[in-house]
């Protein structure tokens, strides 16, 4: 699943390189928990916990059915 949620990063990088931003992957646990890093200027965003959930984490819950959440670390 690693190399899947990997992918899909890939679609989603773009929209965050747009805003200076960037996300980086982190690990992905066995119960569908992706651990993901924002960079750049997401770190430190007051709407980063919305780019998290409703955007990186629906995305790859559309894309792969397995993921259940996607936690910033």
């Amino acid at each position: 699943m690693e190399k899947r949620v990997i992918e899909v990063l890939e679609k989603v990088r773009p929209m965050l390189q747009r805003d200076g931003g960037d996300v980086k992957f982190v690990s992905v646990s066995e119960d569908g928990v992706v651990k993901v890093e924002l960079q750049g200027a997401c770190a430190g965003c007051p709407g980063a916990q919305m780019t998290l959930k409703a955007g990186i984490e629906r995305v790859l819950k559309e894309e792969i059915p397995e993921v259940k959440e996607v936690i910033g670390v």
